[in-house]
Formats: C-alpha cells, sequence, structure tokens
C-alpha cells in the first residue's frame, strides 16, 4: 500500500505520556521532513541494557509505516515492545501518514474460543491508554478483562488508545481470563471495531445501549470484519444499558443478535439519567436491575450486574454482591483487582445450596434410571425447571475460582 503524508504544519506528531509518575510507557515526537534519513533521540533509564533493542524496534515501526526520512525523540519510561509500536503508530498518524501496517507480530498465544454461557462473575475494567495496568492483570485472576476504550480514556487520547489495545491483544497473556474490549457508543465504536476484531477479543462491550438496532449495527460490522480475515471464530456481544430508554427496552436488545451473550448495567449513567444519587444499598435502582435479569433471563442470555464503585469499601461490596446474586445475576464488574475475589465469594453457592443441588440431581437420575416420569424429594415434587437449575449450581460450585 502506497504511504502518503501530509505537508506543512501537520507533518508531525506526539502520543504517548512521559512525566512524574508515568510507567511502562513513553512519549514519541515524530517529525516528517523531506529528506535526511531518520535522526532518532532517545532517552531511557534502561538505555544501557534495552537501548539498541528500541532502536531497532523504532527503526522498524518507521519502516513498516513508510517513513524514510522523519526526526523521532523518544522519551522512555519502561514501555514494552507492543507499546513502542503503539505510540509510534499514534505519532505516524497524527503527522499525517495513511499507509503501512506496524502491527507486533503475535507473541500470546491466541486461548480457546470462549463459550457463550462461560462463567463471568468478574470482570475488571482497565484503562485502555494505560499500558501499565495491562501487563500483569491476568494474575489477580478475574473471569474477564475489560480493555475499556470508552469512558476511562480522554476524547483526544482514543486513536492512541485503540492502537494500544489492539496491540496487546496481540502481545498479552491474559491467563484464563475472557479478553473483552468496551468500544465507545455508535458511531466511533465502529473504528474500535475495524482496530480490534481481527484482532479476535471474546466479548465486545456496547456502551448506552438504548434500542436493538444499534447491537444489530454492531453485529454486522463485527460479521463484516471477521468475515474479510476469515475468521468463524465466535465473537460475543455484552451490551450495556445505561439510560431509562435502555433499561426499558432491554429484552428488544439481549434478542437483538444471536451473538449477545449477556446484558448488563451500567448505574452510575443510569442514575444520573434517572436525576438521582446512586447509593451504597443501591434502593434506586432495583426496578433497573430486576428488569434486566427478567429480560436477560426471557432472552436466554446471562444476567450481569453493574460495577460497585467504591474499590475500599470491602463490606459494602459484599454485601452488594451477595443481594445481586439473590436478584438472579451471574456475576459483576470490578474497578479495582482487590474487588475480585470479594466478588467471587459473594457469588459462589453456599453449602446448603450446593448440597440441596446434589440431592435434587440424584433424585432425578435415579427417577430417570427406573422409568418414571415424575420426581420428588422427600414429600416434595421437582419440576424440570427446578432439576436444570440445581444442575447449573452444581456446574458453578464445580469450577475452579
Amino acid at each position: 500500500m502506497a504511504t502518503k503524508s501530509k505537508t506543512g504544519p501537520t507533518a508531525e506528531g506526539e502520543a504517548g505520556r512521559k512525566g512524574e509518575g508515568v510507567r511502562s510507557d513513553l512519549h514519541v515526537t515524530l517529525e516528517l521532513r523531506p529528506k535526511g534519513g531518520i535522526d532518532l533521540e532517545l532517552s531511557s533509564r534502561v538505555e544501557p541494557y534495552y537501548g539498541e533493542s528500541i532502536r531497532a524496534q523504532v527503526a522498524s515501526v518507521l519502516q513498516a509505516l513508510g517513513i524514510r526520512d522523519a526526526r523521532v525523540t523518544v522519551e522512555d519510561e519502561g514501555g514494552l515492545p507492543f507499546v513502542i509500536q503503539a505510540r509510534l503508530e499514534a505519532a505516524a498518524r497524527r503527522a499525517g501518514i495513511t499507509g503501512g501496517d506496524a502491527r507486533p507480530e503475535r507473541t500470546a498465544p491466541l486461548p480457546p474460543a470462549s463459550g457463550r454461557d462461560r462463567l463471568r462473575r468478574s470482570r475488571l475494567y482497565l484503562p485502555g491508554n494505560e499500558p501499565r495496568f495491562m501487563i500483569n492483570a491476568g494474575l489477580h485472576g478475574p473471569d474477564g478483562i475489560i480493555l475499556d476504550l470508552e469512558d476511562s480514556v480522554h476524547p483526544q487520547e482514543k486513536d492512541s488508545a485503540r492502537l494500544l489495545v489492539r496491540n496487546a491483544l496481540r502481545s498479552i497473556d491474559f491467563g484464563g481470563s475472557e479478553r473483552m474490549v468496551r468500544i465507545n457508543p455508535l458511531p466511533s465504536g465502529l473504528d474500535d471495531l475495524e482496530a480490534v476484531i481481527p484482532e479476535l477479543p471474546d466479548v465486545i462491550l456496547i456502551p448506552k445501549a438504548e434500542n436493538p438496532e444499534q447491537v444489530r449495527e454492531v453485529d454486522r460490522a463485527l460479521g463484516k470484519i471477521l468475515r474479510g480475515a476469515g475468521e468463524d471464530r465466535p465473537v460475543w456481544l455484552m451490551p450495556i444499558l445505561e439510560t431509562a430508554l435502555g433499561v426499558e427496552q432491554a429484552f428488544e436488545i439481549a434478542r437483538a443478535s444471536e451473538r449477545v451473550a449477556s446484558l448488563t448495567l451500567g448505574l452510575e449513567d443510569y442514575t444520573a439519567d434517572l436525576g438521582v444519587p446512586k447509593t451504597r444499598e443501591g434502593s434506586e435502582s432495583l426496578y433497573a436491575r430486576m428488569r434486566v435479569v427478567n429480560a436477560a433471563r426471557a432472552a436466554g442470555v446471562q444476567a450481569i450486574d453493574s460495577v460497585y464503585g467504591d474499590a475500599d469499601d470491602t463490606e459494602g461490596l459484599r454485601a452488594w454482591g451477595r443481594r445481586s446474586r439473590r436478584l438472579g445475576f451471574e456475576g459483576m464488574g470490578c474497578v479495582h483487582p482487590r474487588q475480585i475475589q470479594v466478588v467471587h465469594e459473594a457469588f459462589a453457592p453456599g453449602e446448603d445450596e450446593i448440597e440441596r443441588a446434589l440431592k435434587i440431581v440424584a433424585a432425578f437420575e435415579e427417577a430417570r434410571g427406573r422409568g418414571l416420569g415424575v420426581v420428588s424429594l422427600g414429600s416434595k415434587m421437582i419440576d424440570p425447571p427446578v432439576v436444570e437449575r440445581a444442575r447449573k449450581l452444581v456446574e458453578r460450585a464445580r469450577r475452579p475460582s
């Protein structure tokens, strides 16, 4: 592909972060020029050890983008290769470079495809423009990791974050955690899909979902990108209901696409839409949460609760999680790694529940073995839905935490 660049005052771009407190990142300034080759100025605390490899990587990315003449300044604060590549490309795009492919080679193994009904007790939100939070996120053991391109990213950094998340999906092993990406609201979310879907994330979160057509539009775009890449791996959708209108449309949104695996809430925006404060007990959002659970069940998808925003309030989180499970939710979001284990414990079935479920399943198997059409436990008759619920509870209890 031919590489084009703008001329004049727009022929310079910068990206990344610098200054006190910045870790695992870097700042790049790239100035295109008509001749003179590549002039690289590198400052890095690790230059004695990795200076040559950083220089070689900069040269490789510039070559991939078709840049032969430029002045480049790199102020490194421990950026890993996938970060260096993302920041360089962002600076180049901002300078007007439109061609080339600077994606890093895939170094993280592509995990097995995620199941539609897999365990989703916890999902940890990570800012999409902060590489230091991504690198070891899988070690915390969440069921899912959300690389967020929406609320946690400044509007002027959306393009840079998009490249960083794309590279992270190619370069970071998140362990057993499901790899999720929260895109921006449409239409800008379509640009996010173009960047990340070729890297085969497991789940796309659709923010501000208010009608089924939004879900269908994401579904169409996602399917087109996958077909263009020759991929048939499942990529699931999780619409986020964040307004009164979205909650009222919950059922239609949940069944808008066969890719929808879960339905969730964004209570900060929802309560703002209602014009009421969000409280520790959550009485102001009880209607919305019950409606989402009912809609999700009716559509045959998972109901996932919102986040508990106070990372320091462990007891409040535990109480919220237990109430959430009693309402019928199967999991919730986390804003800090310390919340993960508390959430897992809150959504774990109790010993008495497990014991009763085992008895129900055993009674069903015994009745079926004897050719009986009626199942009873003690003096009570057991309906098929009760048996199915018991099976699911036993299955969940047997899954590792």
